[in-house]
């Protein structure tokens, strides 16, 4: 085989990928479709304009020398801070072609979050949208760990826009391997605190066959819409990987995803694919109450990020006419490797395994249960990660000779459809966003009336899974609307927005083992 080549192999079941010895996964992503004739076609449609195959390669290109000639070299990592649009994929994809490691992050973050992932990541260059300044500016400010270079992607004569016009339009892709680290994305986890996801330059190649090609059906012919971002594994996915490995076109919005956005990008790009999180498929029901968008153009949805209640499902295809394909995935893992398909959809369930990943529901002592008993569910897939960057300690518990451990509870009844029973741990997953419960009791106890809180996850009328904060005062008798009122926006002011509680209930004491641990499962059962 050529160096940076990739040949699939479908005459068996599941397709076999092979790879170059020598490969650089940028150029079967972007550098491969100038050569299949494809430089005059769209790859990216925004408001503020399309770009074409041949001018996303061009600025790839041209983004890798910049990265390059600020004195980043192979192997460090450049922080990503950035919204959906172009610049995304130019610093990515420029950044692997160069040998660098990009990291993109969760732009809903706070400068403390962002303080962290810089010490921990000790990466070369920080890259952010003018957005985020007012929290990466003082996240930068107070890091130990002080990164070479720090760059708007716009807006400044210090941009990457800017600095990019000067630079070759050529660039050579740095020697590598299939197995080699190409990019991290940062993954929350069961201990609440951030890890560094290290993923292969062949992960993205995998789950683009196994998922969006051989499961989902991407074609050349789709335009690909996610309302979930570019740095969630899952969007990463559905709006860059997928439509670049087949030559389709991206639609991107850095605005907030909400039925109003999503509808207005629907009727504006006549996307063909969508995806969402359950979360915003209950918000667009409800919206769908009055508003009467033109979703015509779309042939399936897609939901991952949480489980997806059964009654969205059929509240969906009852006002849409369109069905939902719900599937689990991860950031160990990339993207989905359990999903409902065409033909193949169980409401209420994660579906069946996607061809390429082997899955198991295993016991307390590690065997695999019988069908119809709950376990913990294992995935093993070329696409998982290979290791948590400075935690061997977590990468020794959730790798496991080859198996991913999901920290998910699952049943897989007699015909091997998957369905959740809820997390292994403490951590709730809120519009398709790990949120760790410490982070929020943090928060709460930082307000002067609070003596002690928990936190724990409580299902809305739509069965999806918010926060839930029980709370010991330091004078019981300031319980009230009031106080609540002024803990949700304290809240709001300090995490993430996804991230405060919906509900408030005041209590004398919270439930705890004899070490002082709270027992959260208590609570969780009233």
């Amino acid at each position: 085989m050529r160096d940076n080549t990739v040949q699939v192999d479908e005459s068996v079941s599941p397709a076999r990928i092979d790879y170059a010895p020598t490969f650089n996964v940028a150029v079967p992503f972007i550098d491969r479709h100038l050569g299949d004739g494809r430089a005059d076609k769209v790859a990216i449609r925004t408001t503020d304009g399309d770009v074409t195959y041949g001018e996303l390669a061009e600025r790839v290109n041209r983004a890798g020398n910049l990265l390059t000639s600020m004195g980043v070299g192979a192997g460090e990592r450049v922080m990503m801070i950035v919204k959906d649009c172009p610049d995304f994929f130019y610093v990515f994809w420029g950044a692997i072609k160069a040998g660098i490691v990009p990291v993109p992050i969760n732009t809903l973050l706070r400068a403390t979050d962002y303080q962290f992932m810089i010490d921990d990541s000790a990466c070369a260059a920080v890259i952010y949208s003018p957005e985020y300044a007012a929290e990466v500016e003082p996240a930068l400010a107070a890091a130990s760990h002080r990164p070479g270079h720090t760059l708007l992607t716009e807006g400044a004569e210090n941009s990457v826009r800017t600095w990019m016009a000067d630079q070759p339009a050529t660039l050579d892709p740095v020697p590598s391997t299939p197995t080699s680290d190409c990019f991290w994305l940062y993954s929350s986890g069961s201990t609440g605190r951030p890890k560094g996801t290290v993923h292969s330059q062949r992960d993205m190649v995998e789950t683009s066959h196994h998922y969006g090609c051989a499961t989902l059906g991407v074609t050349a012919d789709d335009i690909c819409f996610s309302a979930a971002k570019l740095f969630f594994a899952y969007g990463l996915g559905n709006a860059m990987t997928f439509p670049l490995w087949v030559g389709a076109t991206a639609v991107l919005s850095d605005r907030r995803p909400d039925p109003a956005m999503t509808f207005e990008v629907i009727e504006a790009f006549r996307p063909t694919l969508y995806f969402g999180v359950p979360t915003l498929y209950a918000a667009q029901l409800q919206a769908l109450e009055t508003a009467t968008p033109d979703m015509s153009s779309v042939r399936a949805c897609v939901s991952a990020g949480e489980a997806l209640p059964a009654d969205v499902f059929r509240r969906w295809q009852e006002r849409t006419e369109l069905t939902i394909f719900d599937g689990i995935g991860s950031t160990e893992a990339l993207h989905i490797f359990v999903s409902n398909r065409a033909g193949d959809v169980n409401p209420g369930t994660s579906g069946r395994v996607v061809a390429g990943y082997d899955a198991e529901v295993r016991g307390e002592d590690g065997q695999v249960v019988p069908a119809g008993e709950s376990g913990r569910l294992f995935i093993r897939g070329a696409s998982t990660a290979t290791r948590y960057w400075n935690n061997q300690e977590r990468t020794a518990q959730t790798m496991v000779d080859g198996w991913l451990d999901t920290g998910d509870t699952y049943i897989q009844d007699e015909e091997g459809y998957f369905i959740y029973c809820g997390r292994s741990d403490d951590m709730l997953k809120v519009g398709g966003i790990w949120c760790s419960p410490f982070e929020i009791e943090g928060r709460l106890i930082e307000h002067p009336a609070v003596l002690e809180a928990a936190i724990v996850g409580r299902e809305d009328d739509e069965g999806l899974t918010k926060p839930e904060a029980y709370i010991v005062l330091n004078d019981p008798a300031a319980a009230g609307p009031e106080l609540e009122a002024d803990l949700m926006e304290h809240c709001k002011a300090g995490l993430a927005r996804y991230k405060y509680p919906r509900w408030f209930q005041f209590v004398d004491a919270l439930p705890k083992t004899a070490t002082g641990k709270i027992q959260r499962f208590r609570l969780r059962s009233n």
